[in-house]
């Protein structure tokens, strides 16, 4: 998300980071990059406008702090801008009230609703602990109802049945009386989406909303349809008391201008983004972390609670044991490591969150495809747990047994090989000299990547 607006942005603030002091006429120009950069990627006209408008008289005759230059208060501006564009700070759910606290989603056919519920649905049991029933209202698609119960099973879930021969509003009873019996924390209720915004609908939702009185009326659109995303939010929103936006498909989406458009234009925070496909790929909305990102100083924050919630902690230790202890790096570690990477949302989605790594040419970034790991993972599945063990022992005959194995080439094997045994010299420098050479040696591997290093092509 954000890729075109964070490489023309980031090219338009480096010419002016440089100046002594900030004139009318010396923004002038970087002001007209900043307007078309935002147009560019799709935010809304009124929102460029506003937003030009407070940098420009922000900066103008601005008093400079001693330990900045000109051009990096003038950076910190649109940091600050960008932030109170998206929202000051995170909104989180308002789930205090007389259990269960009743979630009602919103939407429009096609923007990710049913598999958001699910989503949602999961990060309420395993990062808040709270006792989670769903329910489907959609009666027009009796495939929606099969999809959430299939999620709900997933993800470990309740679900409260429900079929298409019922009406929305009786569905919606039934699953409140039954989450009352049942001490449930939370009930989310998904509804019926239609191709556009209509008075059928409408009214129907109304209808759904006054019998559950939720403490929640969150608005489900995809970011990928841009501006069209936060003037369909803002229809909805003059029907029912929303009360946040939940964006999905941002990681299709390399322009960003609904994120940048939504809250404006609807007066409503966003308070989740949809990241992948994976049932836990719903993150909170940080306004202040996705302003870094956009200006290429990556999202730190985000990537320590990623780590911190998907790294398995039983293989963490016993490699930092192994460290300890300088005992080797072998193959099954290599494979371990790939692993806790997928579950980070691959290379990319770790690298995206990297101060800096905006700058990365795409040559490179075309390089770091996340189906080699994939590929890696099969060939070391493929090997005897003595292969693994001692990697020298791969010769001849093995080699075209683990390849064979894995549906891949000798030659892949080989690059596996030649990138493990570098991965195994940089883990046995770090045993010698601490962080500073693992620093330098993970630099030299990302700048040898062009010529067979860490990511080569083939």
């Amino acid at each position: 998300m954000f890729e075109n607006l964070t490489d023309r942005l980031s090219r338009t603030l480096k010419n002016i980071s440089g100046r002594g002091r900030l004139t009318e006429d010396n923004i002038k120009d970087t002001l007209r990059e900043v307007r078309m950069a935002l147009l560019e990627a799709d935010v809304a006209l009124s929102v460029v406008r506003d937003f030009v408008t407070k940098i420009k008289e922000r900066a103008v005759g601005l008093e400079v702090s001693k330990s900045l230059t000109p051009g990096q208060e003038f950076i910190k501006i649109v940091q600050a801008e960008l932030e109170s564009l998206m929202g000051a700070s995170n909104t989180e759910l308002e789930l205090t009230s007389q259990p269960p606290a009743v979630v009602l989603m919103a939407g429009l056919q096609g923007a990710g609703k049913t598999t958001t519920v699910g989503k949602l649905g999961s990060m309420l049991k395993s990062r808040h602990k709270k006792k989670v029933l769903v329910v489907s209202a959609d009666v027009y698609r009796p495939a929606a109802i099969k999809q959430l119960e299939t999620l709900s099973k997933d993800v470990g879930i309740d679900f409260f049945s429900s079929s298409a021969t019922q009406q929305p509003i009786e569905i919606a009873k039934a699953a409140l009386e039954h989450a009352k019996l049942g001490f449930y924390d939370v009930l989310i209720v998904d509804t019926a989406g239609r191709l556009h915004v209509d008075e059928e609908m409408m009214d129907e939702i109304k209808g759904i909303h006054a019998i559950l009185d939720p403490v929640e009326t969150l608005f489900v659109v995809d970011a990928m349809t841009g501006q069209d995303a936060a003037n369909t939010a803002k229809a909805f929103n003059e029907a029912l008391p929303l009360t946040g936006v939940i964006l999905t498909k941002v990681d299709g989406d390399a322009r960003g201008g609904a994120a940048l458009s939504v809250r404006q234009i609807t007066g409503k925070p966003i308070k989740f983004l949809g990241v992948g496909e994976k049932t836990d790929a719903l993150e909170p909305f940080h306004p202040e972390r996705i302003a870094s990102r956009i200006l290429g100083m990556g999202d730190v924050l985000s990537l320590i609670e990623d780590l911190e919630r998907n790294v398995d902690k039983d293989t963490a230790e016993k490699l930092a044991k192994k460290f300890k202890e300088k005992r080797g790096f072998d193959l099954q570690d290599f494979s371990d490591q790939l692993k806790q990477m997928k579950n980070m949302g691959g290379m990319m989605g770790m690298l995206d969150k990297l101060p800096g790594m905006s700058g990365m040419s795409d040559d490179v970034k075309n390089k770091v495809d996340d189906k080699i790991f994939v590929q890696m993972e099969a060939m070391i599945s493929s090997m005897t747990p003595k292969e693994r063990a001692n990697p020298d022992l791969i010769k001849g005959s093995r080699k075209k047994r683990i390849a064979a194995g894995s549906g891949t080439q000798v030659q892949d094997l080989n690059r596996l090989l030649k990138q493990f045994t570098q991965m195994q010299k940089m883990m046995k420098k770090m045993q010698k000299g601490g962080m500073k050479n693992m620093m330098r040696n993970m630099k030299g591997m990302m700048g040898g990547m062009g010529g067979g290093g860490m990511f080569p092509r083939g």
